[in-house]
């Protein structure tokens, strides 16, 4: 990683421009893999048991860290890896292609426009963000913005990544909705260097096969 990914800026308690570096020492005294920080972001995963199958590749946990918050299940039997791991893929393929009109609202508005527009009973004029329902959601998927829940039990916690490509940087909004709505107490978000962003996601695809290809495999 370049010499740059050793700079960061916080700009408020919840919203960065990051320059990520190499996982502290104090990161990898956790019992997962870190890839990145967990005081600004970090993917962290875990091969409990690994399988041959590449729909499958291994039962453990796949959690992602930002500002020093962790979204997703963190226990040895949470999830088969395989779904997060080609996510974190197409992630890296869609590079600057996450892309909203909205993607420099506060993070609480996103959070909540996003569960009431894709999860709760609304009229045909309601508008969320200053669109439809209908658009809204057009939008959302058209863009994959939606990280995580990325499609397996990874994220049964109710947690919600939401990533956009903004020019030369990344912005991730994450929160919990425990319930129909969201908990705004658990939302944050973080802006980072793009390089360093999509650095990170590359580390850990590398980092997580050469862990899964030196593991026994079961049938």
């Amino acid at each position: 990683m370049s010499d740059c990914c050793n700079q960061l800026r916080v700009l408020t308690t919840v919203s960065v421009i990051a320059m990520l570096r190499q996982p502290s020492a104090l990161d990898r005294i956790h019992a997962g893999m870190i890839v990145g920080q967990t005081s600004t972001f970090g993917i962290e995963s875990e091969i409990t048991q690994a399988f041959a199958k590449p729909s499958l590749l291994g039962l453990g946990f796949f959690v992602i860290h930002i500002m020093g918050r962790c979204y997703g299940v963190k226990s040895p039997d949470a999830t088969m890896l395989a779904v997060s791991f080609d996510e974190v893929g197409r992630r890296i393929s869609g590079r600057g292609k996450h892309k909203a009109p909205f993607d420099e609202v506060a993070a609480t508005d996103i959070a909540t426009a996003f569960t009431s527009a894709v999860y709760l009973d609304h009229r045909d004029d309601d508008t969320y963000l200053g669109m439809s329902a209908v658009r809204f959601t057009e939008i959302i998927n058209a863009n994959r913005l939606v990280w995580a829940p990325d499609g397996d039990e990874a994220f049964d916690d109710g947690s919600y990544v939401l990533q956009f490509d903004v020019g030369e940087r990344v912005r991730l909004v994450a929160f919990n909705r425990p319930t129909s709505l969201v908990d705004l107490a658990s939302v944050q978000e973080a802006w980072f260097a793009a390089d360093c962003f999509y650095d990170i996601l590359s580390q850990w695809r590398e980092r997580f096969t050469a862990e899964w290809e030196s593991l026994p495999k079961h049938s």
